[in-house]
């Protein structure tokens, strides 16, 4: 299976690709995240997730595009957020010849997981290739303790400019 991966971090990727690898999935990592501020902090994971890629000899597409500021108040917001960055997911994967897309959105137990799963489906349909879904939760802790071990940058924070302020 061709599996595009859209990674929000390396720290969120890192068991996301051990989940997958299991299942003989090499996935490419996509990087497309422009709601992250400020610019230092989208250079940093961004810069990180780069890294990550070239030691685990994963290929990596990056969309590199910052400054993009949403508006309203959760969950509108967030959802917003979700549907620009799996929308370009989506697109990316059916015009590239991936067979299914996925994300390391997935992982978080902080995110909406329903919307995501939701937002990543009418994607996926609406662009005609396949969300593989994968309920990576239970692997979270594991994954930001591999992190932190491998001395990753570590955010925290979302990544809007709102998240920063609530956090």
């Amino acid at each position: 299976m061709k599996l595009l991966l859209h990674s929000c971090c390396a720290p969120c990727s890192i068991a996301c690709v051990e989940v997958l690898r299991k299942e003989s999935i090499k996935p490419h990592l996509f990087w497309y995240n422009p709601n992250i501020h400020p610019l230092s902090e989208y250079e940093m994971r961004r810069d990180c997730l780069k890294r990550f890629s070239e030691s685990e000899q994963l290929p990596l597409t990056l969309i590199d595009e910052h400054g993009l500021e949403l508006t309203g108040s959760p969950p509108v917001r967030c959802e917003k957020c979700y549907r620009m960055r799996l929308e370009k997911a989506a697109f990316f994967a059916s015009e590239n010849g991936f067979s299914a897309f996925t994300t390391t959105l997935l992982i978080s137990p902080y995110q909406n997981h329903e919307a995501i799963k939701l937002i990543a489906e009418e994607c996926a349909k609406k662009y005609s290739v396949v969300f593989l879904y994968h309920d990576f939760r239970s692997m979270f802790r594991e994954g930001q303790a591999s992190a932190r071990a491998q001395n990753m940058y570590m955010q925290k924070y979302c990544g809007c400019v709102f998240s920063k302020e609530e956090s």
